[in-house]
């Protein structure tokens, strides 16, 4: 079943010569419960294509649909609630609020909603990231494994369709970055979540269902690894 589909996403900075086409004519549509892998050099547009995939930017031209639903062609407001219902995502420097301790930064999306904690998730959650006796931590009191940890429980609280990951293991050595990853594929088994991942990682990407390559802001390959 269809989760995701692109059309022809083209996103283009700067004017003249000093135009950029970050992405130009991207298609490409992935099912529910897909694990992808989107590799490729820097600057070929990978981070540009989740942004957009997660409404955190727009593109200049060109569709993206989320079980069925024209993204784009929504207003400001209803924007903001797909970002915060439908798409979870995880970057590579966690982006954790300081301030917050890791139940108050997992919580934050669905506070912002205006809706209610399911504490059975929440524990859940904190038990399966193996971070009980650290709720009341601190960012700056965990280590970076732990930091990555409470932002995946954060893209997960609100039990997305899609979980969109930048570089998730970007700051983590060898060991902890395997076992976000094997959080991050429990949550796609477990959950029949949808999951893509910008990785430079080979190792990462040959575990993913699917690896799609992207250069110059085209695709120049997708690949099913297995099914």
């Amino acid at each position: 079943m269809e989760i995701l589909k692109v059309e022809n996403l083209r996103k283009t900075y700067g004017t003249g010569e000093n135009q950029v086409h970050a992405l130009d004519g991207v298609s490409f549509s992935v099912n529910k419960g897909e694990f992808i892998a989107i590799i490729g050099p820097s600057g070929s547009g990978k981070s540009t294509l989740l942004h957009i995939l997660g409404g955190v930017d727009k593109p200049t031209s060109g569709k993206v649909y989320m079980n069925g639903n024209d993204v784009y062609a929504q207003n400001d407001e209803q924007l903001a609630i797909f970002r915060r219902r439908e798409v979870g995502l995880i970057y590579q420097f966690y982006n954790l609020i300081p301030v917050l301790n890791v139940v108050e930064n997992i919580t934050l999306p669905v506070l912002m909603d205006g809706q209610k904690v399911n504490e059975a998730r929440l524990n859940e959650l904190l038990t399966t990231l193996k971070l009980n006796g650290r709720e009341n931590h601190l960012p700056n009191q965990l280590s970076g494994g732990q930091q990555q940890r409470a932002s995946i429980g954060r893209a997960l609280m609100n039990a997305p369709a899609v979980v969109l990951a930048d570089e998730p293991t970007g700051n983590l050595d060898s060991k902890n970055s395997q076992e976000i990853l094997e959080l991050l594929k429990l949550s796609n088994q477990k959950y029949n979540q949808t999951l893509i991942v910008i990785t430079h990682d080979e190792d990462i990407a040959l575990q993913a269902d699917r690896i799609i390559a992207i250069e110059d802001g085209k695709i120049v390959r997708d690949e099913v690894i297995r099914k």
